[in-house]
């Protein structure tokens, strides 16, 4: 298969635009700005993810070079406009909106769904409701680790068109539920595949990330919710 194959089909253009701005949940304005102000706890993945620029432009960019240490109120160049900043800052910048269109409070009950565990490895992010936030968890392992669908579904969406994200998958088990896998290496499915639950769909990567993870989501009638949550123990196998 060739991931990020392009099409001129409007509707699969549409459905993959769709895809992406559900994924990034944050929305630019006509503010452009070029500059990103270091904030306690940033690390250059998580600006990369926040700004829309790679780890690699990033550290290029700014001269830095590993292993990417970088420090509270260090100004950081960016490609195009900045999506967020934090810190006072010479640029405009655009106004972060918070991924969560369905309140905690109507989330849904866990059990409804049978989902199980993309892949084996230690949990280093964790869900966050805040804005600019990690929405979902990242799982690292060694490359190569075996990346499997969370649940039945068919794929909408193979590439790397989603800047800061690497090799993206992105599953359609229905109406109400997408899950995504980012910072793949080898993509092993494609557009439009039917998968099933715990199918093998990729290998862990690094591709525009700072290591070696797996960044899964779970959304919710596009809100990207804790997969913790709904996940089996780790180790388990999904119960139903």
């Amino acid at each position: 298969m060739i991931a990020g194959r392009q099409t001129r089909n409007p509707a699969a253009i549409a459905l993959c635009l769709t895809m992406v701005l559900l994924l990034a949940g944050c929305s630019g304005s006509s503010n452009s700005g070029s500059v990103y102000t270091v904030k306690r706890g940033d690390t250059l993945y998580r600006i990369s993810r926040i700004t829309g620029t790679s780890v690699n432009d990033l550290a290029r960019m700014n001269g830095i070079s590993a292993p990417y240490t970088i420090e509270v109120g260090q100004r950081l160049k960016i490609k195009g406009a900045a999506k967020a900043s934090s810190g006072k800052s010479s640029g405009k910048t655009a106004k972060v909106v918070p991924s969560s269109a369905v309140p905690q409070s109507s989330w849904p009950p866990v059990g409804q769904r049978c989902w199980r565990w993309p892949a084996s490895g230690k949990v280093i992010m964790t869900y966050s409701t805040s804005d600019g936030g990690n929405k979902g968890i990242d799982i690292a392992a060694s490359r190569g680790t075996p990346v499997y669908a969370a649940g039945a579904g068919r794929v909408v969406y193979v590439g790397s068109q989603l800047r800061g994200y690497g090799n993206l998958i992105m599953i359609k088990h229905s109406e109400d539920y997408i899950t995504a896998y980012a910072h793949n290496d080898q993509l092993l499915v494609s557009n439009g595949q039917n998968i099933k639950i715990g199918q093998k769909i990729a290998t862990m990567g690094s591709t525009d990330a700072d290591s070696v993870r797996l960044h899964f989501q779970l959304r919710y009638r596009a809100t990207a919710i804790d997969p913790l949550r709904y996940l089996p123990k780790q180790g388990s196998a999904p119960k139903c």
